[in-house]
């Protein structure tokens, strides 16, 4: 009877195992990951095409002020008479630019000086790491407001002011991926076979670190935002009448009663920094999915 049942079992279709590459679902497909793209992506086009999106030119003075949310203005007037909403977009082409070449700059500094630091050691890497130390030892914010109130109250210094301040997190990153993975066996063959440290950081050890920085400087894009336009708040950034988010948001906290004159660009903040977090999570879902896998469960 056995026997006939496996000879039964044996002409029986088998059931398809599925792979693990088919049960698991992209990080590109999450909720979070489509929610992000598709808000950084509103936000590129209304930067691209701001001068036929917006209803208004941002600098025209030509409304009722302070007039509250209409028809005629989706977002209101701030006191200046000028249609917020148009502000709103045309701020777009100020904020997202500089916080993406902020992340730039500060990923292209960092990575050069902690490669430095853990490729050679020594006395070099001590020297490094003790300036970082002292970066770290104060308050990134309070840091960049002195440096911008130092320079001078203008959007460039602001945006070196947080450039000299954020380098050093990617400096330490870089230390200690370099640290690890340059005592390993390809590293030594190619020291071996005559190849320069140039070559060395840059052909055999930048493939196996630049995940990890891809993804600190895609989560870094909203600190610099934020950052970027806390300066501005301050008024350390962008200077009147530039339509710049942070600026925007003094503006409404001087006409507190006037709800959405600050309102507004304080969202457009609040979504861009969220949709660059979420693309920073999904790529590090996506280049280290073990990690991904422990945190879900």
């Amino acid at each position: 009877m056995i026997e006939l049942t496996r000879t039964v079992k044996s002409f029986l279709p088998k059931k398809s195992i599925p792979s693990q590459k088919s049960r698991t679902k992209s990080p590109w497909r999450q909720p979070l990951a489509v929610l992000g793209g598709t808000i950084i992506f509103i936000w590129v086009a209304l930067a691209l095409f701001a001068s036929s999106i917006a209803p208004y030119d941002p600098l025209a003075q030509t409304a009722v002020k302070l007039a509250a949310p209409s028809a005629h203005h989706w977002f209101g007037t701030d006191e200046l008479s000028r249609d917020v909403l148009s502000r709103v977009i045309y701020g777009a082409r100020i904020s997202l630019p500089l916080a993406i070449l902020l992340v730039i700059l500060t990923t292209l500094i960092g990575s050069i000086i902690g490669a430095i630091a853990g490729y050679f050691g020594g006395k070099i890497d001590f020297t490094i790491m003790r300036i970082t130390d002292m970066f770290f030892a104060f308050p990134g914010i309070i840091l960049a407001m002195a440096l911008a109130a130092a320079l001078g109250p203008e959007l460039r210094n602001a945006v070196l002011a947080i450039t000299i301040v954020a380098w050093p997190v990617y400096a330490r990153l870089v230390r200690g991926l370099i640290l690890n993975a340059k005592n390993n066996e390809y590293v030594k063959a190619s020291s071996l076979l005559g190849s320069s440290s140039l070559r060395t950081l840059l052909v055999d050890l930048r493939p196996n670190i630049s995940g990890p920085v891809f993804v600190l400087s895609a989560l870094q894009v909203g600190d610099a935002l934020l950052l970027l336009s806390g300066l501005s708040f301050l008024g350390l950034g962008a200077q009147p009448p530039s339509a710049e988010w942070g600026a925007m948001v003094s503006t409404g906290a001087v006409n507190f009663d006037k709800w959405w004159v600050g309102l507004f660009p304080g969202l457009a903040i609040l979504s861009a920094v969220l949709a660059f977090n979420f693309i920073g999570d999904t790529l590090r879902d996506a280049l280290d999915p073990r990690t991904a896998r422990a945190l879900r469960s």
